[in-house]
């Protein structure tokens, strides 16, 4: 087959080599004073600047809006409420305590560490990724964001990396219900959250 047969769309090309270059950078190098700052920049500065100085288009297009806010708003409460059933029984197990009891004591507030470095990152898989794929892949954007996702946990406790191909496309299904990222991230965001704070003893 020769290449000009492939017609591949250019931009679902560039999303999907920008978000894999982007894990990757962000695996090997330390570019900012922070592991949190590189995140940030990373997976929502530069697909941010993508998608305006290169697709020419508006962010609200890859979720950064509201969109339903009152189906993202249900969902949040329900994952969230869910998480909070489940997340007991993991987080004080000794891998989850080894690799998460140590973010309580960041100079950074818990909250805001754990928001600052989750934002970028639903918005890559969530927003930039899913809406990317999904006009050429329709539903399975939803399963397909979550198999990066899934591989940028490698090094975190096995049980969570196994988990994120079905997390992961749970959160992909409230950003396409949603039309947004944003509940997604909440959902994400309260896990994180609890999570450290369950595995450091500071709660419970």
């Amino acid at each position: 087959m020769r290449l000009e047969e492939l017609r591949m769309d250019w931009k679902v090309v560039t999303a999907i080599v920008v978000s894999t270059l982007t894990i990757a950078v962000e695996h090997y190098h330390c570019i900012l004073a922070h592991k949190v700052y590189d995140r940030l920049f990373l997976y929502l500065g530069v697909p941010l600047l993508v998608i305006l100085l290169v697709f020419r288009e508006s962010p609200a297009r890859y979720g950064f809006r509201l969109g339903d806010w009152k189906a993202g708003l249900a969902l949040t409460a329900a994952g969230c409420g869910g998480m909070a059933l489940v997340i007991p029984f993991v987080a004080r197990t000794g891998k989850f305590r080894d690799y998460y009891a140590s973010m309580a004591t960041s100079p950074i507030p818990l909250p805001l560490y754990t928001a600052a470095d989750l934002f970028g990152w639903e918005f890559l898989f969530r927003g930039f990724l899913l809406f990317a794929l999904y006009p050429v892949c329709g539903p399975y954007a939803i399963l397909l964001q979550a198999v990066p996702f899934t591989i940028a946990h490698f090094g975190k406790p096995e049980l969570e990396t196994l988990s994120c191909i079905f997390g992961g496309s749970a959160f992909g299904y409230v950003a396409w219900r949603t039309r947004s990222f944003i509940y997604p991230f909440l959902i994400h965001w309260f896990l994180a959250t609890f999570t450290v704070l369950l595995a450091s003893g500071a709660v419970g």
